[in-house]
């Protein structure tokens, strides 16, 4: 089989070159990667075992025309405004940013969009997108390196960087079949448009292939593929696995003592964690939050892999024992997810961390999933500490009635915090009794992971040997 393999962003470096799934794709035949990681990055990812059929290539820069930018924008508030679901609300309300020139343009987008909010308007607009980026000279480019190359199939790791359209388009031009993975389990009920036409669509579970056909009504059935996610793979990987008196030397604590996590979001999303992890700590030093035995929890924090981490140095100053660990991502371009690259080492820590934290608290976010995954205890904050919020509305009416989330708040998979009060109680009831809610964590991870755990990679793998094949 001879593939092409689009890595447009860090999550996807982080899912397919990270771990088994290259390896496993290279022995099958001559794999291509078109990536965006710098070239003082790349080694790293070219010496991995086993994979000396990978060629790589950098994908183009894709500079968009007016036309063409114009048209995506006013396709994804289309899809937004015709989905409808709360997220998406949300998202339609932020104010358009940047010089006149890009305002004029989105609010003709989203004027457009909205006028065009039906099934047929949305591919209307689509066609259109297509049509005007099927014209630019990249898309000419990739025809050309694609018929030199001579892929059965090529598979995109992430469906939504605009980035992604030009070598789409080739393909479908050349026949080529085209498959995406779905990345994230929020990405279809709060994103826009799913950027480009792909043949078929990789979905973590029975239920995202469920929204993915509410919001796609175009997408048949048999275009969908169950797959779970390769994010989670290295959970099962045992080699990566230090033990949990290893795991507490290299942070320089006692293995004895509850260890819990603080995960941070990124700066626009959780511009509170600052203020949330000082309460957290605050409640620790005065007691009111203990393990058995009224033993002191260490706590850890680790930001969003895009956050530099800059924003917690108050706190770090005035809790010097606070262990903070800074996710081992290359920022190449700050603030940016499709320009933060992670390297091999975070994949290790990430999974120990996991394994061995006892508890895990967060704002709304995929970690805890990630801790469900280990049968571990999720406390999420659910109060502001500014007034009025900084959202417009409390989070509780923000994060926790998105339709991505409403799984975790129905089954009970986490404890919610709507007070200081509260995040003491959940963390203490947790701490002393970690088996609390372990149904609803189980239930909650079946919903949403639909393949055995480590077995991601391989199962698209044979996806795609499958799709070559024809």
């Amino acid at each position: 089989m001879n593939t092409v393999l689009l890595i447009p962003d860090g999550v996807g470096v982080r899912n397919f070159l990270l771990g088994g799934f290259l390896p496993q794709l290279a022995q099958a035949g001559p794999c291509h990667v078109l990536h965006t990681v710098p070239e003082e990055a790349l080694s790293q990812y070219q010496q991995q075992p086993d994979t000396h059929a990978v060629h790589w290539h950098r994908m183009l820069d894709y500079q968009e025309t007016a036309l063409t930018a114009g048209l995506r924008y006013a396709v994804g508030y289309a899809q937004m405004h015709w989905g409808g679901t709360r997220a998406m609300r949300h998202t339609l309300q932020h104010p358009v940013l940047g010089s006149w020139r890009t305002r004029a343009l989105r609010h003709g987008a989203k004027l457009l969009g909205r006028a065009l909010a039906y099934p047929a308007g949305i591919q209307a607009l689509d066609s259109a997108h297509c049509r005007a980026v099927s014209r630019l000279p990249i898309v000419a480019h990739y025809r050309a390196l694609f018929a030199r190359l001579r892929p059965a199939v090529i598979f995109c790791s992430h469906q939504r960087p605009f980035s992604v359209v030009p070598p789409v388009l080739a393909a479908r031009a050349l026949g080529i079949p085209t498959a995406t993975f779905i990345f994230s389990w929020d990405n279809l009920s709060s994103k826009g448009r799913i950027a480009a036409p792909f043949d078929h669509f990789f979905v973590w579970s029975e239920l995202m292939r469920r929204e993915l056909l509410t919001f796609y009504p175009d997408i048949a059935p048999a275009q969908t593929h169950i797959v779970g996610t390769p994010q989670f793979d290295p959970y099962a990987d045992q080699t990566l696995l230090w033990t949990r008196a290893e795991f507490c030397a290299r942070l320089g604590i006692d293995p004895a003592s509850p260890l819990v996590c603080y995960s941070g979001g990124d700066a626009g999303t959780a511009p509170e964690d600052p203020q949330h992890l000082r309460i957290l700590l605050e409640l620790i030093a005065s007691g009111q939050i203990a393990g058995p035995g009224q033993s002191r929890p260490h706590v850890i924090v680790r930001p969003a892999p895009v956050d530099d981490g800059s924003r917690y140095a108050a706190v770090r100053r005035d809790y010097p024992d606070l262990i903070f660990a800074q996710p081992e991502w290359l920022h190449t371009a700050p603030g940016d997810w499709a320009r933060t690259i992670p390297l091999a080492a975070d994949v290790q820590f990430l999974a120990n961390l996991t394994a061995h934290a006892d508890l895990n608290i967060n704002l709304a976010s995929t970690m805890t999933l990630d801790f469900a995954l280990h049968d571990k205890p999720v406390v999420n904050v659910a109060f502001d500490v500014a007034d009025p919020p900084v959202h417009g509305v409390p989070l509780w009416d923000y994060y926790y009635q998105f339709e991505h989330y409403r799984p975790v708040v129905e089954l009970g998979a986490a404890r919610f915090a709507r007070s200081p009060a509260e995040l003491a109680q959940h963390v203490n009831a947790y701490l002393a009794e970690p088996a609390l809610d372990r149904e609803a964590r189980r239930r909650f991870v079946e919903l949403q992971v639909g393949a055995p755990l480590g077995q991601s990679g391989r199962l698209i793998n044979e996806q795609l040997q499958r799709l070559a094949r024809g």
